[in-house]
């Protein structure tokens, strides 16, 4: 009797993905690796421009300011393009606009301008805005509501996948190759020591390292775009029905488990990017050159991924805001640690974060979307995807705490690690929040 009752509720439990959604959800999928790539080649390049343009972190910094700057500026005119048009051809432009900013890389490095590179990657994420705020309500909407989040979840477990491919790269192919990261034996980087036309020749070098990266996943998202183009995506919007965007900007506004969403967003994404940019300046002070420390990105990564899929089964069990909330809490002490901790342990600290992020940008985006009306859910994804401007507006500010050497009796690389802190405290704080809400 037990075993019929399991097997009536297996039977009345909505699928996952349904099969005539399959193949639009395996296309759909294949963006989060290709932004998730982007994210994570850049993340390394803060450092690799400090020693290269011999800049403070604060100013190296600007690299993340441009690249998450391009999401705030265009997450909104692309929902408002997604509204008039469709999810595909929000789709295709973004692939344009991702294409366009990889290839202005080519004039970037001829010119070895660092203002050049930062308008590369400034436009380059015009075009991650559309694909974020297209990509994640669409994996949404292909099938029933009551799977949304943990599809969601799936979906966005491929992108670390990307993420470890651009990580991989920077450590494999890019980092180890920079020659203004030699050092002497006692650790320092010679780089600094050398005469004005020996820096040239090495900037020339470096910055054509740099450089093939970006064009090279240029090639492969012009081809992602043609395949898109010839094929058909389901039209889960109703384009028919005449939105007033004044009116949904009020219904979101008015929906406090949305409003609290996007300010939890915007301080989870913080929280990353400053996690997996400075863990580079935080091996460093420990004596590890450039492509040893990103090999400990790559771990993170891995936990991230691994630990993605873990969730992803867990919600099948337990309610997605409590987990959010219990992570929420996890990633705060494990960041306590690596602020305490000055040696190796610190680090190990600081690569165990990941295990407890996973899982916070997807179930924070599907629960602040939880309860909002079809209608209002293109523009409330692209308030969700604008929150990303928290990755432009922290990663400076830490850097500039770093800049100070010394805070506190404790290295000032492991004081700043305080600002993610705070950030995973406010993630902690809004699963609790939602959890009582029910």
């Amino acid at each position: 009797m037990i075993n019929d009752m399991n097997n009536k509720d297996n039977a009345s439990r909505p699928k996952l993905v349904e099969k005539k959604y399959l193949l639009p959800f395996i296309l759909i999928t294949s963006l989060f690796a290709l932004w998730g790539f982007a994210n994570d080649i850049t993340n390394p390049m803060v450092a690799a421009f400090q020693t290269l343009m011999e800049l403070p972190a604060s100013e190296a910094a600007l690299v993340q300011f441009a690249f998450y700057g391009g999401y705030a500026t265009m997450a909104v005119p692309a929902a408002l393009f997604i509204r008039r048009y469709s999810y595909k051809a929000g789709i295709i432009l973004g692939l344009a606009l991702y294409g366009v900013g990889a290839f202005l890389f080519i004039p970037a490095a001829h010119y070895q301008a660092f203002s050049f590179f930062c308008v590369s990657l400034y436009i380059l994420t015009f075009g991650l805005a559309f694909l974020e705020t297209t990509a994640n309500p669409l994996i949404l909407s292909l099938g029933a509501k009551e799977t949304s989040t943990q599809r969601l979840n799936l979906a966005q477990a491929f992108n670390p996948m990307g993420s470890l491919s651009g990580m991989a790269i920077a450590s494999f192919v890019v980092l180890p190759q920079l020659l203004s990261d030699k050092r002497d034996a006692a650790g320092e980087v010679l780089f600094h020591g050398l005469s004005e036309a020996e820096k040239a020749n090495i900037r020339l070098h470096d910055l054509d390292l740099i450089r093939n990266p970006y064009v090279a996943i240029g090639i492969v998202v012009v081809l992602v775009m043609l395949v898109i183009a010839v094929t058909k995506i389901p039209r889960t919007q109703n384009l028919e029905v005449k939105t007033d965007n004044e009116a949904t900007l009020f219904r979101l506004w008015n929906n406090r488990i949305y409003r609290y969403g996007v300010v939890a967003q915007v301080f989870y994404v913080a929280a990353q990017i400053m996690v997996w940019t400075f863990i580079i300046q935080y091996a460093d002070n420990l004596g590890l050159d450039k492509a040893t420390a990103q090999t400990y990105n790559i771990c993170a990564m891995v936990m991230f991924l691994c630990s993605r899929f873990i969730t992803t089964l867990l919600m099948k069990y337990f309610n997605s805001r409590l987990l959010l909330a219990v992570f929420g809490v996890g990633a705060t002490f494990a960041t306590l640690g690596a602020i305490a901790i000055v040696g190796m342990g610190g680090l190990y600290c600081l690569v165990a974060i990941s295990f407890f992020m996973s899982l916070m940008f997807p179930t924070i985006y599907g629960i602040a979307l939880e309860n909002v009306d079809d209608n209002d859910t293109t523009l409330g994804a692209a308030f969700l995807v604008m929150a990303i401007v928290g990755g432009a507006l922290m990663p400076p500010l830490q850097g500039a705490v770093i800049d100070l050497g010394s805070v506190c009796g404790l290295p000032a690389v492991n004081f700043s690690f305080v600002l993610p802190m705070i950030c995973f405290i406010v993630v902690a704080s809004y699963g609790y929040y939602c959890s009582r809400k029910g």
